[in-house]
């Protein structure tokens, strides 16, 4: 069996998230951003903009700074990408429709319960209402529709008794609606036919051939991953039979198991990517990643792989809070060796770093503090903000 350092699986992994080698010099456009997310295939949507929405961000740390309205267009006016559900939900790409359909089409398991069911029944006269108003008006607000369930939806959470965004969900899920536009933060709905472009895949794909093919996608993104990494990415959780087809993928030839030394557990790697990671043309960068980024959505996986254990704070209250609000880790080569606590003050014009920690063992030196500073240069002239404030940064990086 093959057998490779974490070193050469990490960067196996980065380089399949496109963030190895220099950040493109020519200023991207649409082709170079479709390409982005056809490598790593889904762009997560996160409302929160205290530097800038995650979807965006992902994109500026492959491609450095671009034009939004360029992805913008590839979403909502040429429809190769829509909103859905990937792994959260994200952007993703219109050719993947049929793997998609699996989940639009599902009535039961992860995704819809016995509550959940029951009170979609109950309101088919509401659905019917929103259908009708979208059909004659859409796209529209979820302002303009009414709410004409006929029992509210309860819940011990955020969305009880908010009924039409509730249901609207529910429907966009199924595929029944879907994301038209938006305008700033609010999203525009519609009837999800006509969210997609003509001539949208209609494949209907059996369950084997569904993971099949979502399985190398997902290996494809990853790199060298665990089955319960494939599994929690991408199409996260609609993986019907995924160890029964990671074998047969093996015995066709497709995928080859991996060892990575003092890891756990039976790692593949795409036949095609055997090479690349036997191999030494890494090519190191230094990034800032969205805390939400591709690479370490899977915490655990971060965790095994690059041993940074990656927590989020937002929901933390400050004073328990180890690192900081809205804190973007720093890649550097083929480790993560710090953090960023980030936010935009737009009214003054600046990129303010609140703190910026080191991890331990991290590397030291003016080197490696330019090469940060360069890159909060570099996001701070992408936000329109004209400097920088570092307000405290460790003494081994001099920013």
């Amino acid at each position: 069996m093959l057998r490779v350092s974490p070193a050469a699986a990490r960067r196996l992994a980065i380089t399949a998230q496109r963030l190895s080698g220099p950040a493109p010099r020519k200023r991207p456009g649409r082709d170079e951003i479709l390409d982005v997310v056809r490598a790593i295939r889904c762009l997560q949507l996160d409302p929160t903009s205290v530097v800038a929405r995650n979807h965006l961000l992902v994109v500026f740390s492959r491609l450095g700074s671009f034009d939004a309205k360029y992805l913008e267009q590839l979403a909502y006016d040429d429809r190769a990408l829509f909103e859905y559900w990937a792994h959260e939900a994200s952007l993703v790409l219109t050719e993947d429709l049929p793997l998609h359909r699996f989940m639009m089409r599902a009535t039961s398991g992860v995704s819809w319960h016995k509550r959940m069911q029951a009170w979609w029944d109950l309101n088919e006269a509401f659905r019917e209402y929103i259908l009708d108003r979208l059909r004659a008006d859409g796209p529209l607000p979820l302002g303009e529709l009414e709410d004409r369930s006929v029992a509210p939806w309860m819940s011990s959470g955020w969305t009880s008794q908010r009924n039409v965004s509730r249901m609207l969900e529910f429907m966009w899920v199924r595929g029944h609606v879907g994301v038209a536009a938006r305008a700033g933060g609010t999203r525009l709905w519609d009837l999800m036919d006509r969210c997609l472009p003509p001539g949208a895949p209609s494949e209907d794909l059996s369950p084997d051939e569904l993971t099949r093919r979502a399985a190398l996608l997902s290996l494809k993104a990853l790199g060298v991953a665990r089955m319960p990494h494939i599994r929690a990415h991408f199409t996260r959780r609609r993986y019907p039979g995924l160890p029964e087809v990671l074998q047969r993928l093996h015995t066709e030839g497709e995928i080859e198991p991996v060892e990575i030394d003092g890891l756990k557990g039976q790692w593949w790697v795409r036949a095609d990517d055997v090479d690349a990671l036997q191999t030494d043309g890494f090519r190191p960068r230094t990034a800032l990643l969205s805390p939400f980024d591709n690479l370490l959505c899977d915490r655990g996986r971060t965790e095994e792989l690059f041993g940074f254990s990656h927590r989020l704070e937002i929901y933390t209250p400050k004073v328990k809070r180890q690192w900081g609000y809205f804190v973007l880790p720093i890649l550097h080569g083929d480790r993560l060796i710090g953090r960023a606590d980030l936010a935009v003050d737009r009214k003054a014009g600046r990129l303010i770093a609140h703190a910026v920690h080191s991890e331990p063992g991290a590397p030291r030196g003016k080197t490696v503090a330019d090469a940060i500073r360069r890159e909060l240069e570099r996001l701070a002239r992408w936000q329109g903000a004209e400097g920088l404030d570092v307000r405290q940064a460790p003494d081994a990086w001099p920013l």
